[in-house]
This record gives structure tokens, sequence and C-alpha cells, in this order.
């Protein structure tokens, strides 16, 4: 699994997401995240590699939330 960025222009594919997200519910915003999810997973392709991605991003407790 490739954990390293590897985005060409990764600003650049940020502002495109949040722009994807504009004026949508909260509810629209996750059926999006979704679909680019399974769009993605499909992209890759490799069961394996997706099962072992799902399992590192559901261990994943470097993320904290604002106070």
């Amino acid at each position: 699994m490739i954990t390293e960025p590897r985005i060409p222009d990764p600003d650049g594919f940020y502002a495109a997401l949040l722009a994807a997200h504009e004026g949508r519910t909260d509810a629209q915003s996750a059926d999006l995240n979704a679909r680019l999810v399974l769009l993605l997973a499909n992209q890759c392709a490799d069961q394996d590699l997706l099962l072992a991605c799902i399992r590192a991003a559901a261990e994943d407790t470097t993320t904290t939330t604002a106070p």
C-alpha cells in the first residue's frame, strides 16, 4: 500500500473536492463521498489492496478534531 503523497497537485485536487461539495446537504455530501470512494476503488481493482486500505483507514487514530 502506497502511503506517501503522489497527487501532482494536491491543493488543486482538494479545491476541486471542496467545490464538488458546495451547496450540498450533509446527506448529499456523504453520497458524493461514497460514490467517489467506489469509483476510485474500481480504478484500483485490487481486492486485497482495497481491503488493506479499509483496515488502515479504520485504524487511523492520527485524525484530531478542532476544539
